[in-house]
């Protein structure tokens, strides 16, 4: 089954383009499914600059929102994440725990 994560964003190809050190692994990508006849067919994709990948909150990039599936770039370097940071504004939320009430405690405001 394919794993979520907390957190990604979605960024044109051409942002992750700008990287010196970027490299893309195109047998990762997603296909696309074609009408040819009367099957449907599934057909290599062509990335182009306005397509969308994610930047997952590990700071690999995927074709699709799952963390393990279309993994397109795995090179995660030092200067990979300070691009992520600076030149993409890439910044996951951090999370806190929510603290639990003792118990026997009331609920203000609510009856």
């Amino acid at each position: 089954m394919a794993k979520m994560g907390r957190y990604c964003k979605a960024y044109h190809l051409n942002r992750f383009r700008e990287f010196s050190g970027w490299t893309e692994n195109l047998q990762n990508l997603r296909k696309e499914e074609a009408q040819t006849g009367e099957q449907p067919v599934e057909t290599e994709r062509q990335l182009k600059d306005d397509n969308h990948l994610y930047l997952q909150e590990s700071f690999i990039v995927t074709d699709g929102v799952f963390l393990d599936e279309n993994i397109i770039f795995n090179n995660v370097t030092p200067e990979w994440i300070e691009f992520c940071k600076n030149s993409l504004k890439f910044e996951p939320p951090t999370y806190e725990t929510a603290s639990v009430s003792e118990p026997g405690a009331s609920l203000s405001g609510l009856t």
